[in-house]
């Protein structure tokens, strides 16, 4: 009996073509029907690998789930950006490949993207899904997520509502 590795660890520029081809799989699992599909291509086609690259040799955190020798998943994350919510830290993006959802890879992900920013002080937590997007919604939830804050994003002739989850320390 042969078994995987699973590891988490941080994303070095080496790695954006296999989180550009993640970040491609992973939204298009989860956003389509929900963004109109040319808002949700252009969405896409702007996280090539150049750009990925770019943001991990800037310093980007960007956390990969490995399993053996291949990306899961992703996790973007570090300060929160909205200034109305008063938590510490922010889990930009938290995405895994269709193959291994359901499986808690997602869990592990979100524990080591929450443990990394505890240790750099941010304790609380924040995270945006979209309110259509109902594996995230649930997910979040499960997590002990709780609904803090509500806004809307537009993408092309729709508007989405999105909801804020977060945990405290």
């Amino acid at each position: 009996m042969s078994t995987a590795l699973i590891e988490i660890r941080r994303a070095k520029p080496v790695d954006a073509v296999a989180v550009a081809e993640t970040h491609d799989d992973a939204w298009r699992t989860a956003y389509r029907g929900i963004i109109p599909g040319a808002e949700l291509e252009k969405l896409i086609s702007r996280r090539g690998p150049a750009w990925w690259e770019a943001a991990i040799r800037k310093g980007s955190r960007v956390a990969l789930l490995m399993f053996a020798e291949r990306i899961a998943g992703y996790a973007n994350y570090g300060r929160n950006r909205a200034r109305s919510l008063t938590y510490d830290g922010e889990i930009y993006e938290l995405y895994l490949r269709p193959e291994f959802q359901g499986l808690g890879f997602g869990r592990r992900l979100f524990t080591a993207t929450r443990r990394d920013l505890a240790q750099s002080g941010l304790r609380s937590l924040v995270i945006w899904a979209l309110s259509d997007n109902d594996s995230a919604v649930e997910f979040y939830r499960a997590l002990g997520g709780r609904a803090v804050a509500r806004s809307s994003e537009r993408f092309g002739d729709k508007t989405l509502d999105k909801v804020a989850f977060a945990w405290q320390a």
